[in-house]
């Protein structure tokens, strides 16, 4: 099946963290468990009743949902805007590859935690599953590009990167910047297009 037959729900992504159960009981209390206000499209995500404040050198940002469940490492995914909000310099990054990244500090009502890294601009990117990543000739880390319909003008991304695992759903995940400048909303559908002949450097 060519790509572009495909309309993909769009999730648009605020700042949000993944925490290591280590962190969250520094940021809450021992043996603290997240609770769940809302499951996600992604099977075994949930945007957790708790929030936290992230403090940079020249801002903070505050209610800053926790993503759950725990994770083995904490990340902090943020816009550009966001990142400039903090005064922090995040590269853009695929979720986990956070090898040179910067940090930050985290407060809880608990305390006050520093992350020595893991704070990123994530990568514009496309969850599937094995079934539709076949049919569309995809595999993980390939790129695609993804475009916008609508009556007066059509906005493209290119080089999105593909995610594929049997936990993942389709959609495709965009930062609160990317969501107001294509004018789109969470739930919302774009098409997918051809695989990206361009490679982004690096």
């Amino acid at each position: 099946m060519d790509a572009t037959d495909i309309h993909v729900p769009v999730a648009i992504s605020t700042a949000h963290v993944h925490l290591t159960p280590a962190v969250i009981e520094e940021l809450f209390s021992d043996m603290y468990r997240l609770h769940e206000r809302s499951r996600l499209l992604q099977p075994t995500q949930y945007a957790a009743k708790e929030s936290v404040t992230l403090i940079g050198p020249h801002g903070r940002l505050s209610n800053v949902r926790i993503i759950g469940p725990p994770r083995a490492v904490n990340q902090v995914e943020l816009s550009r805007n966001d990142a400039l909000t903090l005064g922090i310099d995040a590269p853009e990054r695929k979720s986990g590859d956070l090898e040179g990244t910067p940090g930050i500090f985290i407060e809880g009502p608990r305390t006050r935690v520093k992350l020595e890294r893991g704070v990123i601009c994530a990568l514009r990117h496309v969850h599937m599953g094995p079934f539709d990543a076949d049919r569309l000739g995809l595999k993980d880390q390939d790129r695609i590009d993804v475009f916008t319909e609508g009556p007066t003008r059509r906005i493209l991304f290119r080089d999105v990167l593909v995610r594929v695992s049997a936990d993942y759903r389709l959609e495709l995940h965009l930062d609160a910047d990317d969501g107001r400048a294509a004018g789109l909303s969470s739930g919302d559908y774009v098409l997918l297009g051809g695989q990206s002949t361009q490679r982004p450097n690096g």
